[in-house]
């Protein structure tokens, strides 16, 4: 996956990738034998280290996002996905999808002409996600269908626990969607970053702290991504009516 990157990537990048990839597996196969600190405490450090770690690869994959190996990067990442599931290697297939899904998500970027209609998603998917996490389908499937919402959503593993903190798969493909629009638009992709894992981070910990079955996480991912390009967004508005188009 790394390799079919490698192209656009710079050498430092693409090793910085595959480490953030090798780390997210160790992690994952190895935390349930670390030594256990408590719930809350296990939570802080998902959402303070793991949390960062695993959006650390949309970051640094980029470079990809406006090319033509996002769809073969997409597939392949997609089939390595069901290939691990089958073979019962768990914390492969937890990081397949989750390349499967960035690559998924830079894809929708590249579908969307202008600026006006990511920010149009922006604005609408959180209440959309609030809705259906409260009595949507989110909800149906979490509280229902566990075992489904666990194939599909992205695991971050407890240290000390057989449990784990998961997050959607439309949380993953909008925050790729969200930084390389960021990227693609010239809005503050470092602060976009920042701000979208901080919110996200934020929303694992209420969780934890006020004992949730589970929060909207587009939310934070929404909010994460207009926040720190609120002037240039009303910039744009006022100058093109947001109507910005990459060349």
């Amino acid at each position: 996956m790394v390799g079919a990157a490698a192209a656009v990537l710079t050498r430092r990048r693409a090793a910085a990738l595959a480490a953030v990839l090798v780390a997210l597996v160790a992690w994952d196969a190895g935390a349930g034998v670390l030594p256990e600190l408590g719930h809350r405490p296990d939570v802080l450090v998902v959402a303070l280290v793991v949390l960062p770690l695993t959006f650390a690869v949309p970051w640094l994959a980029l470079p990809v996002a406006m090319t033509r190996r996002v769809i073969p990067i997409a597939v392949a990442a997609a089939l390595l996905a069901i290939l691990f599931d089958l073979a019962g290697l768990e914390s492969l297939f937890n990081v397949a999808k989750l390349v499967a899904l960035t690559a998924i998500g830079f894809l929708f970027m590249q579908l969307f002409e202008a600026l006006s209609w990511v920010v149009l998603v922006a604005v609408v998917i959180p209440w959309v996600d609030a809705i259906s996490v409260w009595r949507g389908p989110t909800e149906y499937v979490v509280s229902e269908q566990p075992g489904l919402f666990e194939r599909v959503s992205i695991a971050f593993r407890l240290p000390g626990e057989e449990g784990s903190a998961n997050i959607g798969p439309p949380d993953i493909l909008f925050f790729a969607l969200f930084l390389a629009t960021a990227d693609r638009f010239g809005l503050r992709v470092r602060w976009t970053w920042l701000s979208m894992v901080g919110l996200l981070a934020l929303t694992l910990t209420l969780t934890s702290v006020f004992e949730i079955n589970g929060l909207p996480a587009l939310p934070a991912i929404a909010v994460g991504f207009l926040l720190p390009n609120v002037d240039l967004l009303w910039r744009a508005w006022r100058e093109r009516g947001l109507e910005m188009r990459s060349g």
